[in-house]
């Protein structure tokens, strides 16, 4: 687990500990060195103690997945240390380009390693997106709204990216931002659609895409309350990468949509 010091690394350890085909074998983290995941969980000691030294967990632990849920330049850092290690890979990590992405999975496909990129690991964002997808067909006029806590480093968020590219595809209309009497207040523009970025305390990740059409407003919207919410999809991922080695980019490219 790379990343396990950190708020999302705390919920991915409590998720493994209840699956029984599943063992977390090392913790890697430049916070928190020497502590206990488990503590650091909250669950009470687990005997498995944060790293700093990520070779050596991979050489001595030999794991099968790697989950990273860091941020985008420590996993540019340690993409090819997990590739070196031929490791099947599960990342949350937001934050890599488009050809960045496609790097990853032409080295994935060349060394057989299975790969799932999820900007979003809840089911529930996931179907936004595809409902999203479908109403781009029939409403061509869209803005996107996502809102996250303040120590997100990246915006828009890897969920309103991903959430404009499926609906570019349908045919959107890009909007004409007019006159800015204040840069930015009508937010950035990518593949098609306005998106704006919201980062306050108290959220955690949450997303609208509202549709204009004429006489009538569609409203689609997902909030995740708590991390807790992602981890059923994290725990579909690992398995998939496991047993059907492949590039997924998206839950939505592993559930029956």
């Amino acid at each position: 687990l790379s990343g396990a010091a950190g708020k999302m690394g705390r919920e991915v350890v409590r998720a493994l500990s209840l699956e029984k085909d599943m063992v977390l074998v090392g913790a890697y983290d430049q916070r928190e060195i020497g502590q206990d995941v488990g503590d650091l969980a909250g669950m009470g000691a687990m005997g498995i103690k944060v790293e700093s030294n990520l070779e050596k967990i991979m050489v001595e632990e030999n794991p099968q997945v790697v989950c990273d849920f860091t941020h985008a330049d420590a996993l540019r850092e340690n993409l090819p240390r997990f590739l070196s290690h031929r490791l099947h890979l599960v990342i949350g990590t937001t934050g890599l380009s488009l050809p960045e992405l496609e790097k990853l999975r032409k080295d994935c496909e060349a060394q057989n390693l299975g790969c799932m990129v999820a900007p979003n690991f809840a089911l529930g964002a996931v179907l936004m997106m595809h409902f999203a997808r479908l109403a781009a067909r029939y409403f061509k006029h869209a803005e996107i709204i996502e809102y996250h806590h303040p120590q997100k480093k990246d915006a828009p968020s890897g969920t309103a990216l991903k959430t404009a590219e499926g609906m570019e595809k349908e045919g959107i209309v890009l909007e004409d931002k007019g006159q800015e009497l204040v840069a930015g207040a009508r937010g950035g523009q990518y593949h098609g659609l306005t998106i704006h970025s919201v980062r306050l305390p108290g959220f955690v990740a949450h997303q609208e895409v509202i549709f204009g059409g004429e006489g009538q407003i569609l409203t689609l919207r997902h909030d995740s309350l708590n991390r807790s919410s992602f981890m059923p999809g994290v725990m579909m991922a690992i398995r998939k990468v496991v047993h059907e080695p492949r590039f997924y980019y998206g839950l939505d490219a592993i559930l029956e949509l």
